[in-house]
Parts: C-alpha cells; sequence; structure tokens
C-alpha cells in the first residue's frame, strides 16, 4: 500500500520478470512488466482518475426531455470512446471515461444534429446539458395535369440562392427533405 505521499515499495522473492499492477479508489487500474535482478528498481507509476459522463437531452424552447436521442462521445482524434441513447426523461450517462477534452455529439429525429466540446474532469462524473433545436421537414407532391409526376427533380435553395439539397419525385410524385 503505497504511503500518503504515494511512495510504494515491494519486495520481489527472486530476480525475474514480475507483473506490477498499481490499482486505487477512483482511478483506472494499471498494469506494468518490471524486470529484477537483484538490485532496488525505481519505477514511478501514473494512475489516470475514472471519470464518468452524464447529462441531459432537451429540445430548446420548451425544455422537454427527448428520449431515443444518439449520444456519442470521441476524443480529440474522433475515435468513439462511448455511444448510447437517451431514456425517456432525455438522459444518459457514461462511465469509466479517461480524463480530458471530449467531444459529445447528439441527433435525435426531429432535431438539428449538435456537437459540443466538453472537458471531462479528472475524477467524479461531469454532467452537461443539451438542447437541441427542432429540425424542420420539408414534403410534398409535384403534380401535372395528368396527376402526380414520378422522377421530378426537386431543389431546396437557402435565401441567397445556394443550393441546400436536391430530390427526385417518388411514383406517387413525393418528395421529403429532412
Amino acid at each position: 500500500v503505497a504511503g500518503a505521499d504515494g511512495v510504494y515499495a515491494v519486495d520481489a522473492p527472486s530476480a525475474g520478470s514480475y507483473v506490477l499492477i498499481a490499482a486505487a479508489d477512483g482511478f483506472q487500474p494499471q498494469a506494468s512488466t518490471i524486470v529484477v535482478n537483484g538490485e532496488p528498481v525505481p519505477y514511478d507509476i501514473l494512475l489516470s482518475g475514472t471519470s464518468g459522463l452524464n447529462g441531459v437531452v432537451r429540445a430548446a424552447g420548451d425544455a422537454l426531455p427527448v428520449k431515443d436521442a444518439m449520444v456519442v462521445v470521441t476524443d480529440v482524434r474522433g475515435d468513439v470512446l462511448a455511444t448510447g441513447t437517451t431514456g425517456e426523461q432525455g438522459e444518459f450517462g457514461f462511465g469509466e471515461l479517461v480524463p480530458g477534452p471530449v467531444t459529445v455529439a447528439v441527433n435525435a429525429a426531429g432535431f438539428r444534429p449538435r456537437a459540443l466540446p466538453v472537458e471531462v474532469g479528472g475524477t467524479g462524473v461531469t454532467r452537461v446539458e443539451i438542447d437541441l433545436e427542432a429540425g424542420a421537414r420539408l414534403q410534398g407532391v409535384v403534380r401535372a395535369p395528368g396527376g402526380p409526376l414520378a422522377d421530378a427533380r426537386v431543389t431546396l435553395v437557402d435565401a441567397a440562392g445556394n443550393v441546400v439539397a436536391t430530390a427526385t419525385t417518388g411514383s406517387d410524385g413525393a418528395y421529403a427533405f429532412a
């Protein structure tokens, strides 16, 4: 057991190769291979804190919880660390995250996706509240004098005239932009 200053000493029964495991409450355990040749081996160990991230996803404006939203946590390289969906009250939670900067991305039907940077603390649970803006769905039917028009090209442009998306109508003349 390490002292209050973190100093420890372990006696090896003989020369050889050993696995040194360091563990403490609130930290991720670490295993290291140590080779002992009859002389004391100084070896410092750095334990990373076990941290968590939890929070709630709500609709902006009315603050109602968003159920079944996909929540993805990535590190600074974009590697996925955790994924999950929100519960009935819009809540989510992830344990066993390494402290440091992460990106939390949230996507839910009927809402604009959102990504935000979060700093996961060294110990304990970091809490975040995420508000999603409502997303629009534009849909309709293209008709010609003879009825619905299949395979018609529909173009969506923004206020500046830039093309945002295109769609082709189905056999019933219907199109949709999410």
